[in-house]
């Protein structure tokens, strides 16, 4: 009877000890002394080490607690760590959101030029002046950024299938750079003839880098679609979202806040609806294949 009533209570202590690991890993993210990961996708911050520490030690300031900036070379990974838990929040691009409607939570959306608002850009090398628009690029080798990417693949695509362009018969060649900075180095340099990419990131890179945007041309400009989102995992709870996303819209109100922004070449973050992205989803539904 002591045996049975020993390997009793070895089991409500192992069962205890499970509801516990359990409830902890739940909380997580909620905990002020848990690590908020944030995933960051392939746009020109790649190479801004310290600015991403300043970003850091701002968030981590305003949160109170440690954030984890996670990086990947591509928009999927970045995805997929969302949709397995493994980060708590994501700058993923619109239409990965479109996708995955019901698994992410829209947190903010950054403000440039004064609105939630982006385009896609076609740009060619400088010296050509012989393309005004898509339909000069027959039997030209073209970059696409992402597959991933609604600026850098879901519209060229969308504007391709409404001009009856079929890609794999039009171009001569085309691939994927995975970032929207490569699509332009691609054509600057000459590796592509003609590529499409991130308006935002080619105006940002302006600033930045104008010896390089110098040496490409926007020939194309699209209508304007919701701007890459800050999202957060389904499961994060709802007073940790809340804190992260009025730190990000309370950024443009001090002067440390407004600093980062300027760098990010932003003006802010603000909260918006997901019917922001309604176009973006329509043109998903719209291309046949991708």
């Amino acid at each position: 009877m002591s045996f049975m009533r020993a390997d009793m209570r070895l089991r409500v202590i192992l069962l205890l000890v499970c509801l516990l690991t359990v409830t902890s890993a739940a909380a997580g993210a909620g905990h002020p002394d848990a690590h908020l990961r944030v995933g960051l996708t392939p746009v020109f911050l790649d190479d801004h080490v310290n600015f991403l520490r300043s970003w850091q030690n701002y968030l981590e300031k305003h949160l109170g607690q440690p954030v984890e900036f996670v990086q990947r070379k591509s928009y999927r990974e970045i995805n997929e760590l969302l949709l397995r838990d493994e980060i708590d929040f994501a700058w993923v691009c619109g239409f990965p959101y479109v996708q995955h409607w019901h698994t992410f939570q829209l947190v903010v959306v950054p403000v440039f030029k004064g609105k939630p608002l982006y385009r896609s850009y076609l740009i060619v090398p400088a010296s050509d002046h012989s393309t005004h628009d898509w339909r000069d690029l027959g039997g030209k080798v073209f970059a696409f950024s992402d597959p991933d990417s609604n600026s850098g693949y879901l519209y060229p695509q969308y504007h391709m299938h409404q001009l009856g362009i079929v890609p794999t018969q039009f171009f001569r060649a085309f691939f994927f750079t995975w970032g929207h900075r490569n699509v332009v180095e691609a054509v600057a340099a000459g590796l592509a003839e003609a590529g499409a990419v991130d308006g935002y990131v080619w105006e940002t890179l302006a600033k930045q880098d104008p010896q390089l945007t110098a040496r490409t041309r926007v020939v194309a400009r699209s209508p304007l679609f919701a701007f890459p989102p800050i999202v957060a995992r389904n499961e994060l709870p709802e007073t940790t979202v809340e804190r992260f996303q009025k730190t990000l819209v309370h950024m443009s109100d001090d002067p440390q806040g407004r600093a980062l922004l300027r760098e990010l070449n932003l003006d802010g973050f603000s909260i918006e609806k997901p019917e922001l992205f309604d176009s973006i989803h329509q043109m998903m539904l719209a291309v046949p294949s991708r």
